[in-house]
């Protein structure tokens, strides 16, 4: 049984615009994040799981599995989606990897609209104060992981805005 982390929402914001739209395509994208690609699941491979056992049919689930980052995703994404002109495509993401994964989706040259999930801060202004120093240094290291990997897209020309707005 595959376990949840607090990035979940993902996978269950998909299962409820499957319901909502029952002749969606569906495509779930990421490889291992692990160089060697070895026999371990993938984040496709997982989500695809928890997917069928909350009554997604899995015949309306078609996979990515070979990319290892963000861009990676979107490449694949795009050649395993074919997307056509006037389709609408859904790019569901947490809401703080967004900005990175749409930059990297435009610079694939597949259009998607951002639906963002797993949104960080709960309070009615937007802020939240840390309730222990490991929660500040969780959002601490998730804003960098997010603030280098905008960065370093933007150095290496793989994305055309160092924060791609939506």
């Amino acid at each position: 049984m595959p376990a949840m982390n607090d990035a979940a929402e993902r996978v269950t914001a998909i299962a409820e615009l499957s319901r909502r739209f029952p002749e969606a395509r569906l495509l779930l994208s990421g490889g291992a994040s692990d160089i060697t690609q070895d026999e371990t699941m993938t984040e496709s491979d997982v989500a695809r799981d928890v997917l069928v056992d909350i009554c997604v049919d899995p015949r309306r689930i078609e996979m990515e599995t070979v990319s290892r980052n963000t861009c990676e995703n979107a490449e694949q994404s795009r050649r395993v989606a074919k997307p056509n002109s006037g389709e609408l495509w859904l790019l569901v993401t947490s809401a703080s990897h967004m900005p990175r994964a749409v930059g990297c989706f435009r610079a694939a040259g597949f259009p998607v609209l951002p639906y963002p999930v797993d949104f960080r801060s709960r309070s009615a202004d937007g802020f939240r104060l840390a309730g222990s120093v490991t929660t500040g240094l969780q959002a601490l290291d998730l804003a960098a992981h997010e603030w280098i990997g905008l960065a370093s897209y933007r150095l290496l020309g793989r994305t055309d805005a160092l924060f791609p707005a939506p």
